[in-house]
């Protein structure tokens, strides 16, 4: 392959490099493509590999190297001058200079910009009131899974329910709730939440407080002296919360209570919220620690 041929050959795969790595920015902006991570890892691994195509084709054809025989150790002024000269030598032997440089340019740039783009998938960077907003206020219905209001009288002892609020987007992160019946008697919340558990009920973020997954399971003794009182519990990493004690950890990672919902029965014997949040749904890094639910 002569040097011109070389040229072309190294600015065109790191042109590829480029686009192949636009295309991971692209495919990972569109939700809606099918399949995405494979598309994804498609598209970056190709980009490293034509930029590893574009080092080897430079390396054999564009670079001047010499064979030679030394004595181990640091190289003699000798050695050093000519390895300088080298240097000069493959720089002078480039004639397409700036196609190269414009190509190696804008194949770092689009490389770098491909792994810069799952940084936006870690939350809001300018509005970080965001994290705190839920679509719960006060007199808002709950509904189930199919929208259809949710009475007081559906949550029966030891089970749990899941609950959304009326009109909202229910995969917002703040929406899904669990609806868990008590004994009023056994019930032991903060002085400030008394009065929302109507008729023993209380509801809870459905999202736990450790990293973000779903409560799925609800603990209920069989034989409460000698069992564990009820719990809510992740079953990904069994964080488990009493519901009785407003959502407080009693084992597992998780490092705050499960924010609590208010509840009020209206005329209609269907469930309301009387509020939002205690407190910001979501993981617990530091800006939900010390950060409070908005409607």
């Amino acid at each position: 392959m002569t040097r011109r041929r070389a040229e072309l050959v190294v600015a065109a795969l790191l042109v590829l490099a480029a686009l192949c790595a636009a295309g991971f920015v692209a495919v990972y902006a569109l939700d809606a493509i099918p399949d995405q991570t494979q598309y994804l890892g498609l598209a970056l691994g190709a980009a490293f590999l034509c930029v590893a195509g574009a080092l080897l084709v430079a390396g054999r054809h564009l670079v001047v190297t010499e064979d030679g025989e030394s004595e181990y150790g640091h190289p003699s002024p000798e050695t050093a001058e000519r390895l300088v000269d080298i240097g000069d030598e493959t720089v002078a032997g480039i004639r397409r200079r700036r196609l190269l440089t414009g190509a190696a340019a804008v194949a770092t740039t689009a490389i770098g910009a491909a792994l810069l783009a799952p940084v936006v998938s870690l939350g809001p960077v300018f509005d970080l009131a965001a994290m705190a907003r839920t679509p719960w206020r006060r007199g808002r219905r709950l509904v189930d899974e199919e929208g259809n209001p949710v009475p007081a009288s559906a949550i029966q002892p030891d089970e749990f329910l899941t609950a959304f609020p009326e009109g909202a987007d229910p995969e917002e992160i703040g929406s899904p709730i669990i609806l868990v019946r008590l004994d009023p008697a056994s019930l032991r919340l903060p002085a400030s939440r008394r009065s929302w558990a109507p008729g023993g009920i209380v509801g809870y973020s459905k999202v736990c407080t450790h990293a973000g997954c779903a409560i799925a399971l609800y603990r209920a003794p069989l034989f409460q002296p000698a069992e564990q009182p009820p719990g809510l519990v992740c079953p990904c990493h069994y964080s488990t919360f009493d519901p009785a004690t407003g959502g407080t950890v009693v084992f597992g990672p998780a490092g705050r209570a499960l924010p609590q919902l208010p509840l009020r029965i209206d005329r209609q014997g269907n469930l309301r919220a009387g509020g939002t949040f205690s407190g910001p749904v979501g993981p617990s890094w530091w800006g939900v620690r010390r950060g409070r639910a908005t409607s």
